[in-house]
């Protein structure tokens, strides 16, 4: 659901570290450390991750387990241990946000269109029947974690894109630090998580609307701040959009209605302890519009919110757009990264 963004690592600026990026589960993989002499370690490390993430957990891989899933026909089903706790994850993310990140918006998303991998999806095409009624709900999904067991009604469809990502871009991120004892920053479509000792300064990066290289100048608000630890992720409303008969839709749904949530901010990026916090609170907060800058502000929540004119609004002691630094997670210096909408796992 979340329209997180994507990295491009840049040269490093007061230490070398080690940099990779490509493409994989439909969406730009960029990954960091702090010892280059690991480089190929991790990055073997996190394409196994993905190759696993991608089999269990893809909406449009016709053979993943998720795709199984629709044919069970409220039968119960016995989920492996992976696909288990992207479910469970997906779960406790909609009691977490009282239903704004609801996993069984799957069906309702294929048709408004987006039905196979973004880069597939036809960015024009004939009008469309827009029906306004709520998604099956997750609260009528039966789960047992424990027998790793699952039941939903017949025509229920998952889709996991609001929490998957960030989930597994955090237990990557862990995984390789702890594995090769190094500073690791993961970025998933620009979900971006890091662990370990950051290099000095920081890992900087580039918020911003429009995907970019971080040595181009930027097209709309932008601003460049530096992690030293946590995550960041930036929800949007810009990055996935088609039209159907004229009627510009895009990807973040409200799950009362399964229709594409007004575009109240265009991007809203949000620093937490972990990526699917913050990755949660960004797309919660595009869903609930402008009631969410008061609740980010009553919760202490460091966000960056762009309405549709370009004006920014900040939350939580996130730094103004003219300085580079905060508190928290938040500081100045060290290495240069874009981050910008860009694609993932079942969006």
């Amino acid at each position: 659901m979340s329209a997180t963004t994507a990295t491009r690592p840049a040269p490093p600026i007061e230490e070398r570290v080690g940099a990779s990026d490509w493409t994989a589960i439909g969406t730009r993989i960029s990954l960091l450390v702090t010892n280059p002499g690991r480089l190929a370690a991790a990055r073997s490390l996190l394409e196994s991750d993905l190759d696993g993430l991608d089999r269990a957990c893809s909406r449009f891989r016709a053979d993943s387990e998720l795709a199984a899933l629709d044919a069970a026909d409220g039968r119960w089903v016995t989920l492996s241990p992976l696909l288990t706790e992207a479910i469970g994850v997906a779960l406790d993310a909609a009691r977490a946000s009282d239903g704004d990140i609801d996993p069984t918006v799957g069906e309702a998303m294929s048709a408004l269109g987006y039905d196979r991998d973004f880069a597939l999806v036809a960015p024009n095409g004939p009008a469309i029947t827009l029906s306004a009624r709520p998604v099956p709900g997750w609260r009528r999904i039966t789960f047992e974690r424990a027998s790793r067991s699952l039941r939903m009604p017949p025509g229920t469809r998952l889709d996991l894109g609001a929490t998957a990502k960030a989930w597994a871009a955090d237990r990557a991120a862990t995984r390789i630090a702890q594995r090769l004892r190094c500073g690791v920053l993961v970025s998933l479509g620009g979900d971006i998580a890091t662990a370990g000792p950051a290099p000095r300064g920081g890992w900087r990066v580039r918020v911003q609307d429009v995907t970019g290289h971080p040595d181009d100048a930027p097209t709309g608000p932008a601003q460049t701040i530096a992690l030293r630890g946590g995550a960041l992720a930036t929800s949007s409303t810009t990055a996935r959009r088609w039209e159907r008969g004229g009627a510009v839709l895009h990807h973040i749904l409200n799950p009362r209605d399964g229709l594409p949530a007004p575009t109240v901010w265009r991007t809203v990026s949000v620093t937490a302890p972990d990526c699917l916090t913050a990755n949660v609170a960004a797309t919660g907060a595009i869903i609930r519009g402008r009631a969410a800058l008061a609740r980010f502000e009553q919760r202490g929540i460091a966000a960056r919110l762009v309405d549709l004119d370009g004006r920014v609004r900040t939350t939580g002691g996130w730094p103004p757009d003219q300085q580079a630094e905060s508190v928290g997670s938040l500081a100045g210096g060290g290495m240069r990264a874009a981050l910008s909408p860009g694609t993932g796992i079942g969006r």
